[in-house]
């Protein structure tokens, strides 16, 4: 497909990068050329030094052809403008990065009005996620499919659960629990465990599970599974905005400390149940002050990724809070790792899966269609939901007479609302939805899941 891009920032630059993974035509536009010079040296792709909003800029970039436009600048009105021009002068599908709350609450609107194909909000994708994590805080990393049916959790082995030398293949009978572990992160490597694979202490774990299932699970191995009943946010931005909203909306009570003393006075009138502190949140006394000790959660949402870090890393000292970090651009990806920050987020990542969900949607065949699409296991491995809609290869056939694709997993298959952790003669039927683990990624449809016969 022929993607063009407009905004070399960091959605940009991963969006960039994950669609010319994926072997995608893909057109740059920003007004920084030294910017995106030094990107383009890294992948391939044309770029062009314009504002995107420029029909001659479009039009050199080949609009009238091109299959996908996506507009990830800094600022939403020009996103829509991109948008609005492309719609006008082409047949492509338009998406926008569009921040502000007040679009959000009237993009419906704005997408029927203006022709835009899709529409995402970083921000509060990103407070979402954090706000599933605060619902169930022993879980490191938590995605979900079949609407809520399903859960991908992940979770760190410690010594107290008795995990450590147990075979895959006994994790059910020992714990008389319907999980399954699709996937294993130890010491940098990433796997998709067979049956016979030894977890160790310390292995990142992730299971397939439905709510009910992962819930026992938990219960069972000694790990809480309750929300947290409090939470102590650092930073009163958009995201933090909308992450106090998720968390008052679950009755979690709320604390703000911002710098900003107007900005404190918006967020008293916009979140009337939460507490809001002015100063300054990297005041080791002033964070103490705000009850930090006692504090269950603990949400460091600063926009410089090293404060974010040391913040975590301080209250792991004074509390015993479940702690969720936000990194934007940090390249120490390895280091990061080894401090134990609790759960890391990645904006960026959030942002990329939905819109590369939606582009591997556009191009599936009439018979199956990808309904969700997460990075997971430190970005090395991807879970793919597909929808079954036809006849194919991969239908009435039990698993265990498929040639499957290497490091690959049929994790689960919801049949008409039941959830199935499959064996080997379990079969996809149509009307199901199937969730596929793999370290092989770019996959478009669910027949890609078999290996090619020579």
């Amino acid at each position: 497909m022929k993607v063009i891009i407009i905004g070399c920032g960091k959605v940009g630059r991963t969006l960039a990068q994950q669609l010319s993974e994926e072997q995608h035509d893909i057109i740059l536009i920003d007004t920084n050329g030294q910017k995106l010079q030094e990107f383009t040296e890294e992948i391939d792709a044309m770029y062009l030094i314009g504002n995107g909003a420029s029909i001659g800029i479009q039009k050199d970039a080949g609009i009238e052809t091109a299959d996908m436009l996506i507009a990830v600048t800094n600022s939403d009105e020009l996103n829509l403008l991109c948008c609005l021009i492309a719609k006008r002068v082409s047949k492509c599908h338009t998406v926008a990065r569009v921040r502000n709350p007040v679009y959000s609450e009237e993009i419906n609107f704005i997408k029927e009005r203006l022709g835009i194909s899709m529409s995402l909000n970083p921000e509060f994708a990103t407070a979402t996620e954090m706000a599933r994590l605060l619902r169930f805080p022993s879980a490191i990393q938590i995605d979900t499919f079949a609407k809520g049916r399903v859960e991908l959790l992940k979770f760190k082995i410690k010594p107290e659960f008795n995990m450590d030398g147990l075979a895959v293949s006994g994790l059910a009978e020992r714990f008389k629990c319907d999980v399954l572990i699709c996937g294993v992160e130890r010491d940098g490597e990433v796997s998709i465990p067979g049956g016979n694979f030894i977890l160790k202490d310390n292995d990142r774990v992730s299971i397939v599970a439905s709510p009910k299932n992962s819930a026992a699970f938990f219960k069972k191995i000694g790990l809480a599974t309750n929300q947290v009943k409090n939470a102590l946010i650092v930073g009163g931005g958009t995201l933090g905005y909308y992450l106090a909203k998720q968390l008052l909306h679950m009755k979690i009570k709320v604390r703000i400390v911002e710098r900003d003393l107007r900005r404190c006075d918006e967020l008293s009138e916009l979140l009337p149940g939460a507490v809001i502190i002015n100063g300054d949140g990297t005041d080791k006394k002033l964070l103490l002050q705000s009850g930090l000790p006692s504090a269950e959660a603990f949400v460091p949402l600063t926009n410089i990724d090293e404060e974010n870090i040391f913040l975590s890393l301080y209250a792991k000292e004074q509390s015993n809070a479940k702690l969720v970090t936000k990194v934007n651009r940090f390249a120490f990806d390895s280091i990061i790792d080894k401090l134990d920050l609790g759960s890391v987020i990645y904006p960026k990542y959030i942002t990329a899966d939905y819109i590369l969900q939606y582009v591997r949607a556009m191009q599936n065949s009439i018979g199956s269609n990808v309904e969700t699409l997460y990075q997971i296991l430190d970005n090395k491995a991807e879970a793919l939901e597909f929808s079954i809609r036809e006849h194919g290869p991969v239908v009435g056939v039990p698993l265990m007479d498929l040639s499957l694709k290497k490091n690959l997993l049929v994790a689960c298959i919801n049949h008409n609302g039941r959830i199935i952790i499959p064996r080997g003669h379990d079969q996809i039927e149509i009307g199901d939805t199937v969730i596929i683990v793999t370290t092989q990624k770019g996959l478009q449809d669910v027949n890609d899941i078999l290996r090619k016969q020579v």
